[in-house]
């Protein structure tokens, strides 16, 4: 749908040119403490094991892929969002036929959303209740969710925006045949080729968004990694 962009700067630059001068001065103060806790500290440790997150993780996101790809199942707990049947009503209005697909993304869109935070709050909660640096680094998450939310929904709102324009354009190679009777009447009844296709590009875009939202909360689980390999 785009063209893969191209590297360009230090990725630390490029984030503090998102950054206002009160962002940037809370960050500075999660990473360079005044006080450093110590590593005696008494605090508890993290009463869910690691194991037991991630596959909580798993589950939720393959709850997620199913609901992108065949529908949430039931008891899942997740609302059912159908895909748009691969037809157009008639007649066409070229400037609303993208409504139906526009209002799937954004419904899935809306899902993902509110359950990945809810899992990276969940998984970043129990890394909060581990060592010094596990506390510190779920002190950081926090700060960079508050500080992305708002240019990632802006960045990820594109998706739908690109999408719209690939079904323009194959619209327009749909409609032009119509003003020909012998052409109309040549078309098979039907779903229409072009429309399954895109409706597989839109699972894959969302397929791609929910692996790109759900990194962060795999990079909190990988900060178990180290305690949980040890007491194996």
């Amino acid at each position: 749908m785009a063209s893969p962009a191209l590297a360009a700067g230090d990725v630390g630059q490029q984030l503090g040119d998102w950054l206002d001068f009160r962002q940037a001065i809370a960050l500075h103060g999660i990473l360079n403490p005044e006080s450093p806790p110590l590593a005696d500290s008494p605090r508890p440790r993290a009463t869910v094991k690691p194991e037991a997150l991630r596959l909580h993780v798993n589950k939720v996101r393959t709850a997620l892929e199913q609901s992108i790809t065949q529908g949430a199942t039931a008891g899942s707990g997740l609302a059912r969002i159908d895909m748009p049947p691969s037809v157009l009503d008639e007649p066409v209005d070229p400037k609303r036929a993208f409504e139906p697909w526009r209002r799937f993304i954004a419904s899935h869109q809306r899902q993902m959303e509110t359950i990945v935070r809810t899992l990276r709050a969940q998984v970043r909660s129990q890394l909060a209740q581990g060592t010094p640096a596990q506390r510190q680094l779920a002190t950081l998450d926090t700060a960079f969710e508050n500080i992305l939310v708002e240019r990632e929904a802006r960045l990820l709102y594109t998706v739908s925006q690109m999408l719209e324009k690939r079904f323009a354009q194959a619209l327009k190679q749909h409609l032009k045949p119509a003003a020909d009777p012998v052409a109309q009447a040549s078309e098979s009844p039907g779903p229409l080729p072009w429309l399954t296709a895109l409706n597989q590009d839109v699972r894959s875009a969302l397929l791609a968004e929910l692996d790109t939202r759900l990194q962060p909360t795999l990079g909190l689980l990988e900060a178990f990694t180290p305690e949980s390999t040890s007491s194996l």
